[in-house]
């Protein structure tokens, strides 16, 4: 069991959920919490370091920030190219998520990368333009069609 403060719990208890909108959103943690924006940072800190936090992550709520297609492309790369093929298409700005994966059998594709646009058009533009900077034309694009869940973890 992992035995933790009570500042330690009012700033997970903060941080589980969506960060407030506000140009320092530690400080408005730390006001809602009892604590400085200096506490509230070198607790969270303590907390990776402790590895109790693994990582901090966003989500991109992109229908509300005007984005409305994104397709999951998915792309057949020679094993001994992935790392390169896998920057290169990382670095893109299209590219929100970009991951190497085992094909299988019925489904050869390695290479997983989520593109965003307003359109379609607007993600199939931006998958040629991976396609030709990499020089991989095995893909295939997976449009969205409905969203199912999108939220952060609670444990508090």
């Amino acid at each position: 069991m992992i035995e933790l403060s009570g500042k330690e719990r009012a700033v997970l208890r903060e941080i589980q959920g969506d960060l407030p909108l506000s140009p320092r959103p530690y400080a408005a943690i730390g006001e809602k919490a009892g604590l400085t924006e200096q506490e509230v940072l070198a607790i969270v800190e303590d907390l990776m370091n402790r590895g109790i936090i693994r990582r901090m992550g966003a989500i991109l709520r992109h229908r509300r920030a005007g984005v409305k297609a994104n397709a999951m492309g998915v792309w057949r790369v020679p094993e001994d190219d992935i790392t390169r093929v896998g920057k290169m298409m990382s670095e893109d700005p299209g590219v929100t998520h970009c991951y190497h994966r085992d094909p299988v059998e019925h489904w050869p594709y390695n290479l997983y990368t989520m593109i965003h646009g307003e359109t379609e058009a607007d993600c199939e533009r931006i998958a040629e333009r991976l396609s030709k900077k990499t020089g991989i034309s095995g893909y295939r694009l997976l449009f969205s069609t409905r969203e199912f869940k999108k939220e952060s973890l609670k444990i508090f």
